[in-house]
């Protein structure tokens, strides 16, 4: 990876040589726009509004020219802006797919305002980390979402249940409670590998480990073995299939029908659970999936985007102020509360305390962790080898055998 260069002459002098060179927003009279692309969804229309409102007239002479991106297609059109002659200014990417923009060494390097101006160490690790490669930061955390476990409070009170629970043993023995009478104790898919993810780093192992830029599948390890074995005995406890994904059927849609106890998801199944079953809405509660030791919640991925700059970004200094605007304490607090997204610092987890769900969500991200950081995590992805290796598990066959397959499976495509 590339080190970080400045286009100016003697840049560590004085800040006049710096606005000299164009690296200070507010140089020049003209009005500058700065060009950001966002993807569809990430915000609602009355943020965007507000932010571009205030923004600008915080700014004098600036412009921001947002396009609203889809996620389908999007690694190609992002390559192409960032190898080209001049793209958008400021893009925002998924927090796992920084990894592969940044091995085209067209990305700039953040570390420095990370540090200075952004205040990087309260970030969120999982938020974090996909953004740091080779040392470096690249990926601006702009915010998260994580899974938490959302049950029904009708069934619960009917098993007898009269709190969450606070471990992973008290909540395999809270579900087997509610697995009875007709309900299932939670609806679990076969093959929700990012579920399976949490379990396997709160045993301490990974889903590929690095050993100096070389990457290996790691779910034969003990460790991973035993994350997967929890898994089973989790989702035994419901009629999940053992040979489809969280989308087949939609699993918002099967606990809507009122008699699942449980339900692993991000808190943008709510929504469409109301909208299936809207007598649920006063019945719904939330908790952080419980970790091995009361207190600890447990490790889940953490989803979410980021803020790149391309080294071809034509008004630099202007994106880099915009992002500092972004990832700020003030429109973090407004991002978070509005979208119901998790704030990309520590610290700011009190800002969705009054939101039972986004706090739950808040409460797991301190725990929170990514996918492996290569390049290549997106390919293993797309054909993916995790999902067979648990169905294989899941229905009685060598869970080592199958592991070790697996882990093959991701080492060849992570060395492609």
């Amino acid at each position: 990876m590339k080190n970080r260069s400045l286009a100016c002459p003697l840049a560590v002098a004085a800040a006049l040589s710096l606005a000299g060179c164009g690296l200070l927003p507010g140089s020049g009279s003209q009005t500058r726009t700065v060009d950001i692309w966002l993807m569809r969804d990430s915000v609602s229309e009355d943020f965007l509004n507000r932010f571009t409102k205030a923004y600008e007239d915080e700014h004098d002479g600036v412009k921001l020219n947002v396009t609203i991106q889809e996620w389908t297609g999007i690694g190609k059109k992002v390559t192409e802006a960032i190898k080209g002659g001049g793209g958008p200014d400021v893009i925002e990417v998924g927090n796992t797919q920084v990894a592969q923009y940044a091995d085209t060494d067209r990305l700039y390097d953040l570390t420095l305002e990370s540090v200075r101006d952004l205040g990087s160490s309260d970030w969120l690790p999982g938020l974090a980390e996909p953004g740091s490669i080779g040392g470096s930061q690249y990926g601006i955390p702009w915010y998260a979402a994580n899974r938490i476990v959302i049950y029904n409070k009708d069934l619960f009170a009917q098993a007898g249940v009269d709190k969450p629970p606070a471990t992973r043993a008290e909540w395999l023995t809270t579900t087997e409670k509610l697995n009875k009478q007709g309900s299932q104790g939670i609806y679990l898919a076969g093959q929700d590998w990012y579920t399976l993810a949490g379990f396997i780093w709160d045993e301490g192992g990974e889903l590929a480990d690095d050993e100096n830029g070389e990457w290996t599948g790691a779910l034969h390890t003990p460790a991973a073995l035993r994350g997967m074995d929890f898994y089973k005995s989790l989702q035994s406890l419901g009629s999940g299939p053992k040979n489809a994904d969280e989308q087949t059927p939609p699993q918002a849609e099967v606990f809507a029908r009122g008699d699942v106890a449980q339900l692993i998801a991000v808190p943008s199944a709510i929504p469409a659970i109301l909208k299936a079953n809207p007598g649920l809405k006063d019945k719904l509660g939330y908790f952080p999936l419980p970790g091995k030791k009361a207190g600890t919640p447990g490790a889940v991925f953490i989803g979410g985007s980021d803020l790149i700059i391309p080294d071809n970004a034509p008004d630099r200094a202007a994106a880099l102020d915009v992002v500092k605007a972004l990832a700020g304490e003030k429109w973090q607090t407004d991002l978070a509360r509005s979208m119901g997204y998790v704030p990309n610092k520590k610290g700011l987890a009190s800002v969705v305390s009054g939101q039972e769900a986004t706090a739950a969500m808040a409460a797991g991200a301190a725990n929170g962790r990514a996918t492996p950081n290569s390049p290549q995590w997106a390919n293993v992805e797309g054909d993916n080898p995790i999902k067979p290796f648990m169905t294989a598990v899941l229905e009685g066959k060598d869970p080592v055998k199958a592991a070790r397959a697996a882990s093959q499976a991701i080492t060849e495509t992570l060395a492609e």
